[in-house]
C-alpha cells in the first residue's frame, strides 16, 4: 500500500495539530501524522514513522497484533531504507524495523525470507561494530536461530560460538549469560558436537556454583544446572561424571532443605528450571551414547523444534497417546508398560514447562502428573527391575526438581535421595 503522495498545507497543519494536541492520541493517528510530515521533513520524521509503524503493528503493552501487522512491518522497513545513509540513526532504525518484520515472517511460516532479514541485521551490526574492534553481539542470536530453523545446525553452532566468545569476558551479568549458555549447549548438541556441548554445560555449572557461593545468584539455579548436567551426561554414557554431578546436587539440596536460600531472589529461577527441562525433554534419553542422529533443532528460536516441543498441540497429541496406551499396558505390560512410562514422562515435562509460563500455581497443577509418572515407574520397576529402576530414578528426580522449583525443598530432598538409592549411589 502506497501512502506517499502530494500533501497540501492543510494536511501538514492537521498532522502537526495531532502531534501537539494534549490528551492521548491513538497509534493509528500517530502513524497518519508522521506519514504526512515525513514527506515534508524526512530527516526528522522518517525515523519516528518507522517506530510508530512497528508499535501499531504490535502493541507490546496489551499483547495485541494489528490485522495488517505484516504490511505495517514491511512499510516500516521501507521507511527505514528511505533514511539518508549518512544519517547516524539510520542503522538502528533499520535494524529494529528488520527485526519486527522478521518476527512476522517467521510467525507466518515464511522462514526463508525471515532468514534473509537475519543476515541483513547481522551485516548492519558488523558494519557498525567491526571496524572499532568490538566483538559483534547484536544480531548473532537471531542469525543462529534462523540457521537452526533452516536445518543449518553446524553454522548455527558456529554463530553461537562467536556470540559466547563475545559475551564471556563480561561475566555472568546478573544471570543473563546463563540463558545464552543454554542456547549454546543446545546448538552444539544439534550440530553433533556432543563433547563440546558437555564441556559448555560444565562451564554453566561452574558459573552457577561460583555465583551461588558469592551470593550473587540463587543456590537453586546451581541445583537445577547440576541435575540438568547429570541428565545430559547420562544420555551420553558418562555415568561416573553423572554420579559425581548428582552428589554435588545432593549437597546443594541438603543445604537448601536445612536453611533455604541465603537471600531472597526474584522469580527467574522457575524459568531457568523450565528451560533445563525443555533441554532434557527435547533430547530425551532414548538415543545410544554419541550415536549420530537427526538434530532436534534446539536453537534459540520461537519457531524452532525446542519451541514446538513446548507447544500445546504436542501435549494434546501426547495425552491422546498416553490415554490410548494405558489400557494396553495394563493388559500386556511386557509390550507396552515401558513405552507408556516414556510417553507419560514426555507429557509430564511438556506440561510442566507450559504451565510454568502461564500460572503461578504451576506446581499444584503439574504435581498430579508427576505423581502419576512416579507410580507408573514403580509399576515398571516391579515388572522389569532392570529397566524400571532407572526409569523410577528419572521420574523421582523430575518430581524433585518440581518441588525445588516451588521451593518445597524438604520433599525435593526426599525424592532425590530415593532416586539416588535406586541408582545405587550414596544418598
Amino acid at each position: 500500500m502506497d501512502h506517499w503522495g502530494k500533501v497540501d498545507q492543510d494536511d501538514i497543519v492537521r498532522a502537526r495539530n495531532v502531534l501537539l494536541a494534549s490528551g492521548r492520541r491513538t497509534p493509528g493517528e500517530e502513524v497518519d501524522a508522521y506519514r504526512v510530515l515525513a514527506q515534508v521533513s524526512p530527516a526528522s520524521y522518517l525515523p519516528l514513522l518507522a517506530g510508530a509503524l512497528r508499535r501499531l503493528a504490535y502493541d507490546a503493552g496489551s499483547g495485541t497484533r494489528h490485522a495488517c501487522a505484516l504490511e505495517l512491518c514491511e512499510e516500516a522497513v521501507a521507511v527505514a531504507r528511505r533514511i539518508d545513509p549518512a544519517e547516524p540513526a539510520r542503522a538502528d532504525v533499520l535494524y529494529r524495523a528488520l527485526d519486527g518484520y522478521r518476527g512476522e515472517l517467521y510467525r507466518l511460516g515464511r522462514n526463508a525470507e525471515g532468514l534473509a532479514l537475519c543476515a541483513e541485521m547481522l551485516d548492519i551490526s558488523r558494519a557498525r561494530t567491526g571496524p572499532a574492534g568490538v566483538p559483534v553481539v547484536k544480531g548473532l542470536r537471531e542469525w543462529a536461530a534462523g540457521l537452526s530453523e533452516a536445518g543449518r545446525y553446524a553454522e548455527a553452532a558456529d554463530a553461537m560460538d562467536e556470540l559466547v566468545a563475545a559475551l564471556l569476558p563480561d561475566g555472568p551479568r546478573s544471570g543473563a549469560l546463563a540463558w545464552t549458555l543454554l542456547d549454546w549447549i543446545a546448538a552444539l548438541h544439534d550440530a553433533g558436537r556432543f563433547g563440546e556441548a558437555l564441556a559448555a554445560f560444565e562451564k554453566l555449572v561452574t558459573m552457577e556454583a561460583a555465583e551461588a557461593a558469592a551470593d550473587r545468584g540463587p543456590m537453586v539455579c546451581h541445583l537445577h544446572a547440576l541435575i540438568g548436567y547429570a541428565r545430559l551426561l547420562d544420555t551420553h554414557g558418562r555415568d561416573e561424571r553423572a554420579a559425581l554431578a548428582r552428589q554435588e546436587a545432593l549437597a546443594v539440596l541438603g543445604e537448601l532443605a536445612e536453611t533455604g536460600e541465603r537471600k531472597t531472589w526474584s522469580g527467574y529461577q522457575r524459568s531457568f528450571w523450565a528451560e533445563l527441562l525443555t533441554l532434557s525433554g527435547a533430547y530425551g534419553d532414548e538415543s545410544a551414547p554419541d550415536e549420530p542422529r537427526t538434530p532436534s533443532g534446539l536453537a534459540p528460536m520461537r519457531g524452532s523444534p525446542r519451541a514446538r516441543w513446548r507447544h500445546a498441540d504436542s501435549r494434546l497429541a501426547l495425552r491422546a497417546e498416553v490415554d490410548a496406551l494405558a489400557p494396553r499396558a495394563a493388559e500386556d505390560p511386557d509390550r507396552h508398560l515401558a513405552e507408556l512410562v516414556r510417553l507419560h514422562r514426555s507429557l509430564t515435562l511438556r506440561t510442566a514447562v507450559h504451565q510454568e509460563k502461564r500460572t503461578r500455581l504451576f506446581a499444584e497443577e503439574a504435581r498430579p502428573l508427576f505423581d502419576e509418572g512416579v507410580d507408573l515407574a514403580r509399576r515398571l520397576s516391579r515388572h522389569d527391575p532392570a529397566e524400571g529402576t532407572r526409569a523410577l530414578a528419572r521420574t523421582l528426580t523430575d518430581r524433585s526438581g518440581l518441588h525445588a522449583a516451588a521451593h518445597d525443598f524438604g520433599p525435593a530432598l526426599d525424592d532425590f535421595r530415593q532416586a539416588l538409592t535406586h541408582l545405587g549411589e550414596p544418598a
